[in-house]
């Protein structure tokens, strides 16, 4: 039980700062600088414009009756850390428009949105890696995906497009495009803070020459292999099916061993979210071959 609750409290920390760097972007850069944003945090930049209503305040508002919706829908766990994440970054937001603090970009807006994307990036992309979230649209477009069967990044898509259409009435053409600038850098930061710095690619390959493609690739390129059973819808014959986890400049190694030993083999690549377990090269370490 302790263990648990260490974790937990390990976890929420871990939100608590990453709310804290999207914070510190969010005040420092986009704040500071005119730029845009989709989302809640687009809407709070809004009315921050137009009313100088305090951001953190207006993301509170906003998001309460957002958890309220997404209270049925989302689990126990991720509720909590939402609800942490939402007033965490609230705090930050509050906290670091109060403290003074200067940097020196010499006002180049280019500068701006590069940081604000990394910041806030960053940020977010260590809340979701240790499950938590921000709320936000993200729990209406669950929602919409729930009730109408529409997909969350299309929703999402919507979402963000008007709110930044909204932003129009507050910054000019010229800081909407540092502003998309900056949103492309925030994804790719999303990207790599989630995924651990690293992207891993899956092979499924059918081939009536599999224990020799498998020994090729583990004494050649070092990654295991595991033999999966599959059936042949059409033909209805057994075939065995090779999966293997591999680094994204293996590929065309895999792709080279496959038109020498069976340039008729079926390959599929798919993108790996994450990898747990050993992940380390495995040369010379193929075991019991049956021909």
């Amino acid at each position: 039980m302790k263990r648990f609750a260490r974790v937990h409290f390990l976890y929420l920390l871990a939100i608590a700062i990453g709310t804290g760097i999207y914070a510190f972007g969010f005040v420092a850069f986009n704040m500071a600088n005119h730029l845009a944003q989709g989302g809640v945090a687009g809407l709070s930049l809004i009315s921050y414009a137009l009313w100088h209503i305090d951001p953190s305040y207006v993301q509170l508002l906003i998001n309460i009756p957002l958890l309220m919706i997404g209270y049925r829908f989302l689990g126990r766990r991720t509720f909590i850390y939402t609800i942490w994440g939402i007033v965490s970054l609230a705090v930050w937001i509050w906290i670091f428009q109060r403290v003074s603090f200067t940097i020196n970009i010499g006002n180049d807006t280019l500068i701006a949105a590069l940081l604000a994307g990394v910041f806030s990036g960053s940020g977010i992309g260590l809340v979701f890696r240790f499950g938590g979230t921000t709320g936000g649209t993200d729990i209406l477009a669950k929602l919409f995906q729930i009730k109408k069967g529409i997909p969350v990044g299309r929703m999402l898509f919507i979402f963000d497009s008007c709110i930044l259409a909204l932003s129009l009435s507050y910054v000019d053409l010229k800081h909407m495009m540092y502003t998309l600038i900056a949103s492309f850098i925030s994804m790719q930061m999303i990207n790599l803070i989630q995924n651990g710095g690293y992207t891993v690619r899956g092979m499924l390959i059918i081939t009536n020459h599999h224990v020799e493609v498998a020994k090729t690739i583990i004494e050649e390129i070092g990654r295991s292999a595991t033999y999966l059973h599959g059936e042949g819808a059409y033909s209805g014959t057994e075939k065995e099916v090779l999966y293997v986890v591999l680094n994204p400049s293996e590929i065309q190694e895999v792709k080279q061993i496959l038109s020498v030993i069976d340039p008729n083999a079926f390959a599929s690549v798919i993108n790996v979210h994450e990898v747990v377990g050993d992940f380390s090269p495995k040369r010379g370490r193929f075991k019991d071959l049956k021909k």
